[in-house]
């Protein structure tokens, strides 16, 4: 089977809660909350869109993919394709075929068997950023974040063999009268999902590869009750830790992206030779066996960044964040930011894909314009595309502003320059501490730009972010 990972990437926000704090703060309501590890918090100007785009940029080459899917079930638009617009965010051609997966936990393992048994060249990229109610456990179990993968006919770790299993169970409840998540009995989603979906299917899997379970050296398994992947193991015969518990404890429960960004760490440790089981959970169950044919790039970026991060330092930014509660902001706030289909169309994918442009002198700017702003010329003439989203620049000047409005105050903003000449007025995000400073390296991630809760829409672009993030526990 000539169907094979060739890279692989995932992104985690820069903000980390721990759990063992929040679950004091509500100790009063005697809630039964997890305080093991971390939970990767998304900014208020992050969603499933900007993290899967995050995740996916260094998986694009120079040569464009077959297609792009995109797979959540916490996506922000019903009727819009978030796979066209991270086409455009990722300034691929839109001959590029695209398709968007949802409503299963296993929406992103499921696109990816599909890509693979299509044996072409896609990337697949899955996000999450779910909904819970304050005071259900999931709230702190659950975290943010994204993972992508390439596939190809050539790479890694090759497909050697797959099971899927369908399954209509409910082990949790949410929909649109209900949208934030709530668990059902977790003994009963533990047994259940065990003996009738995750056993069969693995069993059946390494049946297609030929192996026995005992051969499986590393494994990422989505569970629907954290820890109930052990009994099943045993069962089994596998002895693999699970690195999917690894981003548990890290980083939360990822949801559809859970079981990929496991796979990264999975693919991480694995030696040349080594048989690697992916599973996803959701509706049934989706096993696929891999062997490691050499390094997969990418896979240790995945490891290094679940050691990165700022830990909150309270509940209640928390809770802002996490659409939990809401804040009176006072008159600043109260402005309509109406995005117009037109404009977008005119220009929207010069800027959700950061393209400027270089006029005949060799000067970039942004954004484009039919007379340059070059004041050495004065005339008509069409620029030449330069994409700035993958160049780095130095801040130029920096304001961290307490009076406009941010959800999540200061708004830092300021005039940075590119590598390449083009100066831009730019919006600041994943603030580090001592704030942002002059002459500091800076790099563009895309995140939401303005929000219309009253039509339910929001625009992106790009803002600039620190070159490297810090490590967790530094002061």
């Amino acid at each position: 089977m000539d169907a094979y990972i060739s890279s692989i990437a995932g992104y985690l926000p820069l903000l980390r809660l721990n759990r063992a704090d929040a679950a004091r703060e509500f100790s009063w309501a005697g809630l039964p909350l997890p305080r093991k590890g971390l939970r990767a918090v998304a900014g208020w100007d992050e969603d499933p869109l900007t993290m899967a785009v995050e995740s996916a940029r260094s998986l694009v080459d120079e040569s464009a993919p077959d297609a792009i899917r995109f797979a959540s079930t916490s996506a922000y638009f019903t009727d819009r394709a978030q796979s066209a617009i991270m086409l455009d965010a990722l300034a691929l051609p839109r001959t590029t075929r695209s398709s968007d997966v949802a409503n299963t936990r296993r929406a992103g393992t499921s696109a990816l068997l599909d890509a693979l048994l299509a044996a072409r060249d896609e990337i697949v990229a899955v996000a999450e950023k779910r909904d819970v109610q304050p005071g259900n456990p999931s709230q702190l179990a659950f975290g943010d974040g994204a993972a992508a993968i390439r596939t190809g006919t050539s790479g890694g770790a090759r497909l050697v063999g797959h099971a899927s299993l369908t399954h209509d169970f409910i082990d949790r409840y949410s929909s649109r009268e209900h949208p934030t998540s709530y668990a059902y009995e977790e003994r009963f989603a533990r047994d259940v999902s065990i003996a009738e979906m995750l056993l069969p299917a693995v069993r059946a899997a390494c049946e297609s590869a030929g192996i026995e379970p005992s051969a499986i050296a590393q494994v990422a398994v989505a569970e629907p009750v954290g820890g109930c992947w052990a009994s099943g193991a045993r069962k089994l015969g596998i002895e693999a830790t699970n690195h999917c518990a690894t981003v548990s404890d890290n980083a939360g429960d990822l949801g559809a992206a859970h079981a990929l960004y496991g796979f990264g760490l999975a693919l991480h440790s694995a030696k040349v030779g080594d048989y690697v089981l992916l599973a996803g959970f959701g509706s049934g169950v989706d096993a696929l066996i891999f062997v490691v044919e050499r390094d997969v790039p990418g896979a240790s970026a995945m490891a290094a960044a679940l050691e990165e991060g700022d830990t909150l330092s309270g509940i209640t930014r928390f809770l802002s964040l996490t659409g939990s509660i809401d804040i009176d902001w006072g008159m600043r706030s109260e402005f309509s930011q109406k995005a117009q289909a037109t404009v977008l169309e005119r220009i929207g994918r010069d800027m959700i894909g950061f393209i400027g442009g270089r006029d005949s002198t060799g000067n970039v700017q942004f954004p484009k314009s039919d007379i340059p702003v070059n004041p050495a010329l004065g005339a008509v003439e069409k620029l030449e595309d330069v994409r700035l989203a993958e160049d780095t620049a130095t801040i130029v000047s920096i304001t961290a502003d307490r009076l406009n409005f941010t959800p999540d105050p200061p708004f830092d903003f300021g005039l940075v320059q590119f590598d390449n000449g083009a100066r831009v007025l730019m919006e600041m995000t994943d603030r580090p501490k001592g704030g942002f400073a002059v002459g500091q390296k800076v790099r563009m991630r895309l995140r939401i730009k303005s929000q219309n809760k009253a039509l339910g829409f929001r625009t992106y672009f790009w803002k600039a972010a620190p070159l490297t993030r810090q490590q967790l526990g530094d002061a």
